[in-house]
């Protein structure tokens, strides 16, 4: 998808799996980023529970641009997505947003690269997985700042919430820069829900499961309101809200 110049445009991906068959999707979105462009980029993947999913996006920014991806992983058995920005014009700005939520024995894994290579650039990455039962996830964001990229702006955080002891994320943040003069920042932070938080909803009549239901939920809302489609934004908050009540049936079960 090639965006021109002082253009604007709103890409959508969806994958849905109306089955639980066993299938292979295997997809490559390249995206280039005119001069002066703004490109909002959304991937939903909702797939079946056995499905195998290895996918890429590709996006290329040109002068003054702005490129923003939201990511979504709620499906499939075994994920992948990896998503590479290159930032090769003076003054372009990045924003990656992703949320992973998994559950049995799913496995996911987000691999990101953001390639500052002209001076006055800025990014911005926020990811956050939610985990639960026997599953895992893996997250490897990557930031490079090439020598003429002077007076970059580069913040990375991955936050996740483990809901149970068997749960297994891997972490890799990584900054590489040989520039002098930036601002770069990355980190991340692997804990379990709050059990203040969840006291003090307790003492107010709620159960326990839906209070780790609600902390659950505010925690995944900051990326989901990140995104400025209102009708995906809905639907999202409705699919997680399901996956929430499924695990306290199963919980209880």
């Amino acid at each position: 998808m090639i965006v021109g110049e002082r253009s604007q445009a709103a890409i959508i991906e969806d994958y849905v799996g109306l089955e639980d068959g066993v299938y292979f999707t295997n997809a490559v979105t390249e995206i280039v980023a005119g001069e002066n462009s703004v490109v909002e980029h959304y991937k939903l993947q909702d797939e079946s529970a056995a499905a195998y999913h290895v996918a890429t996006v590709q996006a290329y920014q040109a002068r003054s641009s702005s490129f923003t991806s939201h990511s979504t992983s709620f499906g499939g058995a075994l994920v992948r997505n990896d998503v590479n920005v290159v930032l090769d014009g003076e003054g372009a700005q990045c924003t990656l947003n992703g949320l992973y939520v998994t559950a049995d024995n799913q496995h996911v894994d987000n691999h990101t690269v953001i390639d500052h290579v002209k001076p006055h650039g800025a990014s911005r990455e926020l990811y956050k997985g939610i985990l639960s039962d026997r599953s895992s996830a893996v997250f490897n964001g990557s930031i490079v700042v090439r020598k003429d990229a002077q007076k970059t702006d580069a913040r990375q955080s991955n936050k996740n919430l483990l809901l149970s002891e068997e749960a297994t994320i891997n972490s890799k943040p990584q900054l590489e820069i040989n520039a002098d003069d930036v601002k770069c920042t990355h980190g991340t932070s692997i804990g379990h829900p709050d059990d203040d938080a969840i006291y003090y909803l307790r003492s107010r009549g709620i159960g326990e499961d839906e209070a780790q239901a609600v902390l659950t939920y505010g925690f995944a809302d900051d990326v989901l309101n990140k995104m400025k489609i209102a009708g995906l934004r809905v639907r999202l908050e409705c699919a997680l809200l399901s996956r929430l009540s499924s695990r306290r049936t199963h919980t209880e079960a």
